[in-house]
Order: C-alpha cells, then sequence, then structure tokens
C-alpha cells in the first residue's frame, strides 16, 4: 500500500496535519515527532497531534535535517508542546547558529505559503503567515545513538549523508518503520522519481542502498507518502537507487552535449521534471536551488573523472 494522506498509516505511526510536508506521530509512553514540516502548517500540525494524543503531549522532536520544509514549524511546535525537546544532529544545531540560513529559510517558508493556500480543500483560515522562526537543538545525536520511547520501542539514529551534510535516518526496528525522508529519494505526486542529493551523489547512493538493506514494513519519505508492507518497500527503493543511477548518468550526457553549461542543464532538468508536473510542487526558486547544486556538483565530479 501506498499512504498518501494523513492520520494513522500502521505500526503506531500517524502522519499529522499535512501529507506535502509531514509531520510523523510515534505513538509510545513517551511520544515522538519526526520532522516538523513547513511553518504555515504548525497550527495544522497542532491540531492533528492533539486529536491522537488528547491532553497528552508530544515529549521528543527528531529532525532529519534543517531545511525549511522539514523544520519550518519546530518553533511553532516547541510553543504549542512547552516539555518538547528538540533533536538534531550537531551539524544541524551549528547550521542553526546562522544568520544567514535564517534568512534564506525565512524566504523560502514564505514563497510556500501561497502555494498551500491554493490547494483545494486546505483551510485557509488555519494557515500560519509569520514568518519562519529559528530555534536551537536541545539535544544532539549521532550515529549509533539509541532512544527508548517505551519498554518495547527504540529509536536507532543513522547518519544518512548526501542529500545534505546534516541529514539523520530514524529505525524502530520493533515495528519495521524506517523515517528516511530526503535519503531515500521522493517520489512526487505527478509518479516523478525525484533523485534528492544536494551535497554528495556518492555518499547519498551509499547512504539509500545502506538504508534499503534494512527490514523494514513502513518507510516514511519526506513529502507525499508513506510505503507500507515490504514488497512496497523493497520496490520503493529498487526504483529510487535505479533512478539515482539513471539521473546521474543523464546529467553527464547533458552536460556533454551542453558544453559543461550548468545553467542550461538546470533549465533542461527543470522543463522534464518541474514544469511537465501540474500538480502539488515546490515554489520554483526552491526547485531551482535544489537542482542547481546537483548538477555543478555532477559537474565537478565529471571534469575531476574527466582531469
Amino acid at each position: 500500500m501506498i499512504f498518501s494522506g494523513t492520520g494513522y498509516v500502521a505500526n503506531g505511526l500517524h502522519v499529522a496535519g499535512f501529507s506535502w510536508s509531514p509531520v510523523y506521530l510515534l505513538e509510545g509512553k513517551r511520544p515522538t515527532l519526526f520532522e516538523a514540516g513547513f511553518t504555515c502548517a504548525g497550527r495544522l500540525y497542532e491540531e492533528a497531534i492533539r486529536v491522537v494524543l488528547h491532553e497528552r503531549q508530544p515529549e521528543l522532536l527528531c529532525l532529519t535535517h534543517v531545511h525549511w520544509d522539514h523544520a519550518g514549524a519546530a518553533s511553532y511546535l516547541k510553543r504549542a508542546f512547552p516539555r518538547l525537546t528538540i533533536a538534531g544532529s550537531e551539524r544541524a544545531a551549528a547550521i542553526m547558529e546562522r544568520p544567514n540560513a535564517h534568512e534564506l529559510m525565512r524566504r523560502l517558508s514564505a514563497n510556500v505559503l501561497p502555494l498551500v493556500a491554493a490547494i483545494e480543500g486546505i483551510d485557509r483560515s488555519k494557515l500560519i503567515s509569520e514568518p519562519f522562526e529559528p530555534f536551537q537543538i536541545d539535544k544532539q545525536l549521532r550515529e549509533g545513538d539509541t532512544i527508548q520511547i517505551d519498554e518495547q520501542t527504540t529509536i536507532h539514529v543513522l547518519e544518512s549523508p548526501g542529500h545534505t551534510r546534516d541529514i539523520l535516518s530514524y529505525y524502530i526496528p520493533e515495528r519495521k518503520i524506517l523515517i528516511g525522508t530526503e535519503a531515500t529519494g521522493c517520489l512526487d505526486r505527478a509518479g516523478t522519481l525525484i533523485t534528492e542529493f544536494l551535497v554528495s551523489f556518492e555518499d547519498y547512493l551509499a547512504s539509500l542502498k545502506r538504508l534499503a538493506a534494512l527490514d523494514t514494513e513502513v518507510v516514511c519519505q519526506g513529502h507525499h507518502f508513506v510505503f507500507v508492507g515490504r514488497d512496497e518497500a523493497k520496490a520503493f527503493f529498487e526504483r529510487s537507487i535505479s533512478e539515482a543511477e539513471r539521473f546521474r548518468t543523464h546529467i553527464y550526457e547533458l552536460l556533454d552535449a551542453y558544453d559543461g553549461s550548468v545553467e542550461r542543464v538546470v533549465q533542461q532538468i527543470k522543463a522534464e521534471q518541474y514544469d511537465t508536473n501540474t500538480g502539488v510542487k515546490q515554489a520554483e526558486t526552491a526547485y531551482l536551488l535544489n537542482v542547481r547544486a546537483q548538477v555543478a556538483h555532477l559537474a565537478d565530479a565529471l571534469r575531476s573523472k574527466i582531469g
């Protein structure tokens, strides 16, 4: 099954509030959140969490990385649930000390608000127009850490670089749940599987293969869908690995065809991926930032290979 909405998924896991950029809620003695989504959707996340937990509060928010669309509502959730501990990597904590990172997150968060407001069925009165607010990482996590959330359930922390350098994945072996987000690639609602490396293709592919080897029944990507069932998880990873390798080859071919022009390759990829997607998608500014980073990285790798 491919779960595409909000609400209860399986094995004690819920998609809270907004499936385009979700907060995941894991039930347990210590209710735990993963991801903090869009700034503008903070109230949607809060209400969905309260529906599940009633008078209880989530105790831990595990961030995978501190991009604006995965950590945007962290400050809002901290205010809504004062006992919440925000956890992330050491690199994430360092990024959140940088004023230039705050400014980029404010700008990109503002750009997505009109796109969210235009979604059919969205309750616009519940969207937040206030700008992104910076936050601090209360608890730093690293490879090999484990977090006990009840007698039968542990969260295992996995460093999975490639998309960013600060990105973590979270594996819950007792429930066979993987919060992989951008480390797994992302199937969008147009049916395109997006390869998500930004800083290192080789690290991304190695992380992807490592995550694919885990025993999973529930795989949470960063946006839109959750893959439920061993067969669905296996098929998703196989496709994601294949697409990553195809994407690298395609970029190399385009760089050759366009005499190494990064900008011409970026525009070609945009025409293939972004312009053909008539459904829900990120703001063009954010999309182009990512694609330029990908093409520039592979152009450098190709030059090193040739040289």
